[in-house]
């Protein structure tokens, strides 16, 4: 009967705090206390009067059994419904035990172990029903909190998502702008660059043509000189043929007409010397069409040589320099072997003509330096401003087709070892500012390359520099 009643509190208390009945359901609340108080007071009354026991019993019976049905029948309760699962046997099998004593005594005698045994099994039962089913909601609980979370979670991935791809938006809409603005700053440094090597070219073309100016004057003081010579000669024989035969001497008349087609010979030698000059002048300065051509490379590297030279005389009269040339035989035109290598002769001669620039630049440079007041050089001693060319073929070797080597070297100032690596750098110079663009060495190491060969630099401060420029011959 205690047990009973205990469980009845027990169960009213658990109901009152699962469900919130204070706050959710007051009305419901209500009943339950009302039920408790009824369960409190059929315990008072089972310790005071134990001749109740019999009416006591069964009002713990209707207790629980209204209980129940309103657990049972009610939505309200669907979240505790177990305890009907757990309480009903131990109801059914008490009430049976109740009537059995009301009705049969000696039939309960008999069987009153096997009934309290059931009796037993039942609360057992609905103590194993109990836990297990407070362990399931807890599993369902947890399972829900890890639903819940992980549903957050997912909220708080595709807000993060959502978030990530506006900023993925915004920075593809910069990258785009700044792609744009690079692209703008590309195309204007492009348009700089093409306007720095046009102005590099043509400042090139001005050194050409001061050179090839003073160059062309010497074959034309040939011409001339020999035109006035060839027009005495002429007079001369005139007057020797306006003589009566008797007075006239044929071994002069030989003789001055031998001068004569000796001075046109002379006459036709010069002028064809002016007309190479004039026409490298033309094909320097024209664009350059591309196409390799079978060239001198002999001729061509010695007229810009002295090209330059004569360009560098103009600009500056006091400037004055020596300068030699080794050429390989083997490629002269009309010596044996090979005569000629293919070549872009307009880019090549570029090339040619900046390395001299270069050169005659750094052996003037030292020369200016050592004529200073303020330097002296060592006794026995005298700086002699040299500028040095020479060719070679070197022939085939196995995986190794022949080339050309053209060399360049001078005995200037040197380039300091720590720029060495950076003089076939864009818009680098060594030269004082306004007197170089950093352009040349830049464009010469591209044209090489266009050609299939390299350019190489070896120098030392203070002694000299050399170019080394390595060319297919085919």
């Amino acid at each position: 009967m205690e047990f009973q009643l205990i469980i009845t509190i027990i169960i009213i208390i658990y109901l009152r705090k699962a469900l919130a009945m204070r706050v959710s359901f007051p009305d419901w609340n209500q009943k339950l206390r009302w039920m408790m108080y009824a369960a409190i007071g059929l315990l008072v009354i089972h310790f005071v009067y134990r001749s109740a026991d019999p009416v006591t019993q069964w009002g713990v019976l209707l207790l629980l059994s209204l209980l129940i049905y309103q657990i049972y029948e009610n939505e309200i309760f669907n979240k505790v419904a177990f305890l009907v699962t757990a309480a009903v046997p131990y109801l059914v099998i008490s009430a049976i035990i109740y009537l059995i004593k009301l009705i049969s005594p000696a039939f309960y005698s008999d069987w009153k172990q096997w009934l309290e045994a059931a009796n037993s099994f039942a609360i057992v039962w609905g103590f194993g029903i109990w836990f297990t089913t407070r362990r399931q909601r807890k599993e369902l609980a947890k399972a829900r909190e890890r639903a819940i979370a992980e549903e957050e979670n997912n909220k708080r991935i595709s807000a993060m998502k959502a978030q990530l791809e506006v900023q993925v938006a915004e920075r593809t809409q910069e990258l785009t702008l700044q792609k744009d603005e690079l692209e703008l700053a590309l195309k204007e440094l492009k348009s700089t660059q093409s306007q720095l090597i046009q102005s590099e070219k043509m400042a090139s073309l001005g050194e050409l043509t001061a050179g090839i100016a003073h160059e062309i004057q010497n074959p034309l003081n040939f011409v001339n000189n020999f035109s006035e010579v060839s027009n005495e000669l002429i007079q001369e024989l005139k007057g020797e043929r306006a003589k009566t035969t008797g007075e006239r001497d044929s071994e002069l008349e030989n003789e001055i007409l031998n001068d004569i087609s000796q001075n046109l010979e002379k006459i036709l030698h010069h002028g064809k010397r002016a007309d190479a000059i004039v026409k490298g002048m033309l094909q320097h300065s024209r664009i350059s069409s591309g196409q390799k051509e079978l060239t001198d490379i002999n001729a061509l590297a010695d007229e810009y040589l002295r090209l330059s030279f004569h360009g560098l005389r103009a600009k500056d009269k006091g400037f004055n320099a020596d300068f030699k040339t080794d050429f390989d035989p083997s490629l002269s035109a009309g010596e044996a072997g090979i005569e000629k290598i293919n070549i872009i002769p307009q880019d090549i001669g570029r090339v040619l003509l900046n390395l001299f620039n270069n050169a005659f630049y750094a052996v003037n440079e030292r020369h200016r330096q050592a004529c200073l007041p303020d330097r002296q050089a060592p006794p026995g001693i005298s700086y002699e401003p040299t500028v040095a060319v020479s060719t070679f073929l070197k022939p085939p070797l196995e995986g190794r087709e022949a080339s050309v080597l053209i060399t360049v070297s001078d005995n200037g100032n040197g380039i300091p070892q720590k720029v060495v690596d950076k003089i076939f750098q864009p818009f680098f110079t060594t030269k004082p500012t306004g007197e170089g663009t950093g352009l040349g060495l830049s464009i010469s190491y591209d044209i090489i390359k266009a050609h299939g060969g390299e350019i190489k630099v070896e120098s030392r401060e203070g002694e000299g520099t050399k170019f080394i420029i390595q060319l297919p011959v085919t």
